[in-house]
């Protein structure tokens, strides 16, 4: 009896720091994939739908895997109106213009990661990354259009302004692709390394107290 419940302390202990080294690559990643818009990078090959969704299918505290991304999304915005474009913005900026459209694609991008993530796989991951760059076009661009006073505001005007963003959807796709194959590649791998090297580390003490 002593024997069972010992192994079974051992088990849930494994388990339990695989789930924390797990949770803490996971939010890394998201972090490293924020700084990237930081980096210089072609117009709009960001990693922003592939955050969404990556954080979703990798989180298991889903107010986590839902404000993570957000929040990652905000802090690297900050930086970029208030050090990068500066010279466009009158004062300290603490949101974008159209953000509400912007946050709402990742909210939506998220959720569809909730859903769609039971499982993972290329096709998915593949499947995913696409309907979350189309997501974000949709809605962003129509932030865009609503209330400008550069496109009428009709529906020929709305189409005017999805026509106009065509230009960018390409690097959208692409990087949303590249990033998501990013994240859940390289998170796939190392999880599996930490977690084989959590378990010999377990076996090792499980060979020592049965010795």
């Amino acid at each position: 009896m002593h024997y069972l419940s010992d192994l079974l302390s051992r088990t849930i202990d494994f388990h339990s720091r695989k789930q924390s080294l797990s949770l803490k690559w996971a939010v890394g990643f998201v972090l490293i994939a924020a700084l990237a818009r930081i980096l210089p990078h072609p117009v709009n090959f960001t990693p922003l739908g592939a955050m969404a969704l990556f954080g979703a299918a990798s989180i298991s505290r889903k107010w986590v895997a839902l404000l993570l991304p957000l929040v990652a999304f905000w802090m690297s915005d900050l930086f970029l109106n208030n050090m990068v474009y500066s010279m466009y913005y009158e004062g300290f900026v603490w949101f974008t213009p159209g953000y509400i459209w912007m946050y709402s694609g990742m909210i939506l991008t998220s959720l569809i990661g909730l859903g769609v993530f039971k499982k993972i796989n290329a096709r998915r991951v593949i499947g995913a990354s696409l309907s979350s760059s189309v997501i974000f076009f949709l809605l962003s661009n129509f932030g865009v259009w609503l209330g400008s006073t550069f496109y009428p505001q009709t529906l020929s005007g709305l189409v005017a302004c999805y026509v106009a963003g065509l230009a960018f959807l390409q690097n959208s796709l692409a990087g949303d692709l590249f990033f998501a194959a990013a994240l859940f590649g390289g998170y796939a791998y190392l999880s599996n390394r930490l977690g084989d090297r959590i378990e010999e580390e377990t076996e090792k003490v499980t060979v020592r107290s049965d010795s």
